[in-house]
């Protein structure tokens, strides 16, 4: 296992299982991109305090047209993209899908208030990547300020000093960031006070049973406390319910995105709201 270990095998090794797993998904990840059967959707975000906000406000989110087993979402194939190399790789192919598409017609970042876009943290760590999305921004002519890139809390804290320049090089340019699934990680409010981010984003495992848990009622009123201290906006992940929403409208927190305000759906069905 490296790091003076050994592994023993057995036939029945859950592990060894797994490792199996992810070495077929390098495969089906290069064919597919290979073949173009990634695609993008859509999940909006809206505001909670005030009133509806008559622009356009989403994630988007990856999803792989498998040959076999159908659409596949990412939880699934990302584990095996970060261990063997292939992170930078699927965000190249998001940020270039994702700006093409909306530079395709500029009524869709008319009407766009901002768009979300996931990165690796292996992304922060690679100078080649942020010339690429400085590349992309200049040959696509799609506004900075409407672009949302959002790194996870572990993978920010993996590569804090490379997140850290990452994302005050891209802020330069009026790039705003998200830290996602806040709250998930042992040091949570030291590393907010340290990373330059715009929005923070309630890890959903706290949000899900907040109007049920006053154990989770508490966790999320303490971050939406710190993140509105520290001047930053805060998104509820995982609102199920009108009474999530409730609730988290009680406690102040800034924007809702779940399943009740709106499940994942493709981007064409965006052009065919805005034609209404």
């Amino acid at each position: 296992e490296g790091r003076n270990r050994i592994h023993v095998y057995r036939e029945d090794d859950v592990d060894l299982v797994k490792r199996h797993g992810e070495m077929q998904w390098v495969v089906r990840i290069n064919r597919a991109l290979e073949e173009n059967r990634f695609s993008l959707v859509y999940q909006k975000i809206i505001p909670i305090k005030s009133a509806a906000e008559p622009r356009e406000h989403y994630e988007l989110l990856l999803r792989l047209d498998d040959e076999d087993t159908g659409v596949v979402l990412p939880g699934t194939f990302l584990g095996a993209a970060e261990r063997y190399g292939l992170s930078s790789k699927l965000d190249r192919w998001v940020v270039s899908t994702a700006f093409d598409w909306l530079s395709a017609s500029p009524d869709r970042y008319d009407n766009l208030s901002l768009c979300a876009i996931n990165l690796s943290g292996q992304s922060l760590a690679d100078d080649s990547f942020r010339e690429f999305i400085i590349q992309m921004f200049s040959d696509t002519r799609v506004p900075p300020e409407k672009i949302c890139f959002e790194i996870t809390e572990t993978a920010a804290i993996s590569n804090l000093s490379n997140a850290t320049n990452f994302i005050n090089s891209l802020r330069q340019l009026h790039c705003k960031f998200a830290l996602d699934d806040f709250g998930s990680g042992l040091s949570s409010f030291a590393y907010l006070k340290t990373l330059p981010v715009d929005y923070v984003k309630i890890d959903g495992l706290f949000v899900k049973d907040i109007a049920d848990d006053p154990i989770d009622r508490a966790m999320v009123k303490s971050i939406n406390d710190i993140g509105q201290v520290m001047g930053k906006k805060t998104v509820a992940e995982f609102v199920e319910s009108e009474a999530i929403f409730r609730a988290l409208q009680e406690i102040g927190v800034d924007y809702a995105q779940g399943y009740w305000i709106g499940k994942p759906a493709p981007l064409r069905d965006l052009d065919v709201i805005r034609a209404a």
